[in-house]
């Protein structure tokens, strides 16, 4: 079952939605994630398993970032790998998504991104969300 967190505050967002995640681990997922923002750029940090192996991997930072998204993911596109993992950062790094659910028009929208020369990094329908927010939003 995924779980989604988001913070926006004073304090370093890595830590507070790590401690979200983990207060989600009750649920049952294969991995989990983080974005946030650093230095004005968009960083995501993902793991397979269980939250200590995100933990290991953010321990010792200490971004300016004041904001982020976190998320649990049980896979239901694809397998349970480090490109599969959510969030997902759009092509050019101006968005981050994490997602729970099904999008049935999956297949079309990634001939969509792919038409346009946009080419999907993992196997999740969630992705393409990212990858949509970003085309339509430079026009």
């Amino acid at each position: 079952m995924c779980g989604i967190i988001g913070y926006i505050g004073e304090k370093e967002a890595p830590e507070i939605l790590i401690n979200g995640l983990e207060k989600l681990e009750y649920r049952g997922y294969d991995s989990a994630g983080i974005a946030y923002c650093e230095h004005g750029k968009l960083m995501a940090v993902k793991a397979v398993g269980r939250i200590k192996e995100l933990k290991k991997l953010t321990d010792g930072l200490h971004p300016d970032s004041t904001c982020g998204i976190g998320h649990t993911r049980w896979a239901t596109h694809g397998k349970p790998t480090i490109a599969n993992c959510h969030p997902h950062l759009s092509y050019g790094g101006k968005f981050a998504i994490v997602h729970n659910g099904i999008i049935e028009n999956c297949r079309q929208l990634r001939l969509l991104c792919e038409s346009r020369g946009i080419s999907p990094v993992s196997d999740t329908d969630s992705e393409l969300i990212a990858h949509l927010l970003e085309m339509y939003f430079e026009g």
